[in-house]
């Protein structure tokens, strides 16, 4: 087997294993009795913690950063920071898979904003695959009203959530192109936990006081999550193109909801299972498509 085979296998088992990772984050937060706003804030705070050593060494290039670089790090924290707010608290209030299977329309939306900002093509194939995701969202909508009206704007809080975390991908686009991972990600962590940190202050949620069990989900959050999820896969940016890196999402709502049932008692109803079928099979004929072109 060629250096290549190799290496190319190393990378496809780091990307499977963030994508059980990732999917852990819904389980850790539903343990959580802290509020979202602060289990997001100590991830993130954890997570700069973590990758300080290692900026440390770096100390010269974390700073030699120019005014519209902090300006968009800053625009790209404020994004994260309310991706998290929006999305773990939709866990509060919807279920494990109807909340991550609506993540899953965060590739046809960064796609949108690259046609629209980054003059990218699409074609009819990608139209039709956009259209059958969003009636999957639409049903999966319409099934949690039935069951209750929290639970649906528990997925308007998911969506509202994919939203601000496609635009931030959007605006990291922009700033990979100049900036390496590593003090990309440190400030944009940082700046996103700083303005939580702040909604924090303002809504008057204590700081300290919790027991270790909750500081034990705010690691594992930043470790399994954090930096074996969402920094290994800007780490894999290098060495697989982003349309593969992005696709992901897809299987997140797949791990989750298994992970869900087994640890949460989560059932899967009929219309959830089915929803989600449709809006994966969407969001996989747009980025076929997409890879195609």
């Amino acid at each position: 087997m060629s250096g290549r085979h190799r290496a190319g296998g190393a990378y496809e088992i780091f990307f499977i294993l963030g994508i059980i990772a990732i999917s852990f984050s819904a389980i850790f937060i539903r343990w959580s009795n802290a509020e979202a706003s602060v289990v997001a804030m100590y991830r993130l705070f954890i997570t700069n913690l973590i990758l300080l050593p290692f900026a440390w060494r770096h100390r010269h290039e974390m700073l030699r950063l120019k005014p519209k670089q902090w300006g968009l790090l800053a625009a790209s924290g404020l994004l994260l920071g309310l991706h998290f707010l929006l999305w773990m608290n939709s866990l509060r209030y919807t279920s494990v898979a109807s909340s991550t299977v609506i993540l899953t329309l965060q590739p046809v939306l960064v796609m949108l904003g690259s046609i629209w900002l980054f003059k990218d093509k699409i074609n009819r194939m990608m139209l039709l695959g956009m259209g059958i995701a969003v009636v999957g969202s639409i049903l999966i909508g319409s099934g949690d009203f039935r069951l209750s009206g929290s639970a649906l704007y528990g997925d308007i809080l998911s969506l509202l959530g994919t939203l601000t975390i496609s635009v931030n991908m959007l605006v990291g686009q922009h700033l990979r192109k100049d900036l390496a991972a590593l003090p990309y990600n440190f400030w944009m962590f940082f700046m996103a936990a700083c303005s939580l940190g702040c909604y924090n202050l303002a809504m008057d949620y204590p700081f300290t006081g919790y027991p270790m069990k909750e500081w034990g989900f705010f690691f594992l959050l930043s470790v399994v999550s954090t930096l074996f999820g969402h920094y290994l896969f800007n780490w894999l940016l290098k060495y697989m193109n982003a349309t593969t890196v992005s696709m992901a999402i897809l299987g997140e709502p797949i791990c989750a909801s298994l992970l869900a049932l087994v640890l949460l008692g989560e059932m899967l109803t009929g219309l959830q299972l089915f929803s989600g079928l449709i809006i994966i099979a969407g969001v996989w004929v747009f980025m076929r498509h997409r890879q195609a072109r």
